[in-house]
């Protein structure tokens, strides 16, 4: 929210009055960050919005592009497309990097280019996919910046579809990548559960025998960590090994981001390290119930002068394992909010600081619907507004 305004502020008391501190945590990568999605808080950060090439986790913006075009029925899981030789020529063999052994005039579904994509972080079928979409490789990357831009990625640009090496026209930050994460579990549920979790995907022939290629999924926290089901890794020699990944527990759901660490053994230590200290350093605490409303907002050319906002669910907040932290808590909405408003809708965020601990923002929705006032209430309101009131 642009602008937020200052609606309220209340305390929230806690049994114990001290401070709380965050749980120590290093790590080799160079750049960290980790999220608790479920409250919005950030658990830590090591230069998270320092621009860097996030090599194959540049296939996460290509796949969302992809998410959101199935999503509005303009395009199918079962639509075809052809590889083109040309394409096959510049994506095969060992200088193309990672591959999905696709072949030339082979024609390959949306569904197992996703795959490819996802799973097996295919340059190729990145490639193929774009070509599908939009006609070229180049007209697809002004797809994926006009989704980073409307998803408020601030600091990312991408100038291939595959992440591939580009001179620094592509760059993400930590963050920017954290957040496209979530963005991909909210907005695509079920896309996110059909592809990001598969453990491999076979694809292609062996030359010779003409045996089935198959290649396992390179997310380290698969089978490591529970609740892991995604994203995505990456690696070039100018970006180092990186990760994105997300994992849910006990109603809790994590996104970490890693970057330029030296090995793939490197990263799953890391990642996995990582992911676990979040779970177990840190607990969740209930303080608003489903429904509740915690507080009003004005509203603009309504019916009614102010709307009730209210939990949409049980709202908590992330604080250290073992500590009962003193938290303080605001409720904030760019203000006053402007009829018509229905049921449901989010109009302003519960924002709670615990003392040596991190912020956790929560949505807050409209107890009930809002229409807009009638010619009279209109010409009230705009008097008012002559005199201040």
């Amino acid at each position: 929210m642009k602008a937020p305004a200052l609606a309220s502020i209340f305390a929230l008391l806690a049994a114990t009055p001290g401070i709380a501190q965050a749980p120590p945590f290093q790590t080799t990568a160079r750049v960290a960050y980790l999220e608790d999605l479920s409250t919005g808080a950030v658990l830590f950060e090591k230069d998270a919005d320092v621009r860097m090439p996030p090599a194959s986790m540049a296939k996460m913006m290509t796949a969302y592009v992809a998410f959101d075009l199935i999503k509005k029925g303009e395009l199918k899981l079962d639509t075809m497309a052809t590889v083109r030789p040309e394409t096959w020529q510049k994506w095969h063999g060992p200088q193309a990097g990672s591959t999905m052994f696709l072949s030339p005039g082979e024609q390959v579904s949306v569904d197992n280019l996703l795959k490819g994509i996802v799973v097996l972080s295919g340059n190729d079928a990145c490639v193929v996919l774009a070509e599908q979409i939009a006609g070229t490789e180049e007209a697809f990357t002004a797809l994926m910046n006009k989704k980073a831009a409307e998803l408020g990625l601030k600091n990312s640009h991408f100038g291939t579809s595959n992440g591939w090496p580009d001179g620094g026209v592509t760059y993400v930050t930590a963050r920017d990548l954290a957040h496209l994460a979530d963005a991909t579990i909210k907005n695509h549920p079920q896309l996110y559960k059909r592809f990001y979790s598969l453990r491999q995907f076979t694809w292609g022939k062996t030359l010779g025998s003409g045996s089935d290629i198959t290649q396992a999924n390179r997310d380290p926290l698969l089978g490591r960590v529970a609740g892991a089901d995604g994203l995505k890794t990456g690696h070039t020699e100018e970006a180092g090994y990186g990760f994105t990944g997300s994992a849910e527990q006990n109603g809790r759901r994590l996104v970490m981001v890693v970057a330029g660490l030296n090995s793939f053994n490197e990263r799953i230590s890391e990642s996995v390290k990582f992911m676990d200290w979040g779970f177990r350093a840190w607990k969740a605490k209930p303080i608003v119930a489903k429904g509740k409303r915690v507080s009003t907002a004005d509203v603009q050319g309504g019916s009614e002068a102010e709307i009730g906002l209210v939990a949409p669910n049980n709202l908590k907040i992330t604080i250290p394992a073992g500590s009962d932290p003193k938290m303080t808590a605001k409720v904030v909405y760019s203000g006053p909010i402007q009829a018509p408003i229905k049921a449901g809708q989010h109009v302003a965020d519960l924002v709670v600081q615990t003392e040596g601990g991190p912020t956790s923002t929560m949505p807050l929705v409209a107890e009930a619907d809002v229409g807009e006032a009638g010619f009279f209430g209109r010409a009230w309101s705009g008097l008012m507004s002559l005199f201040g009131a």
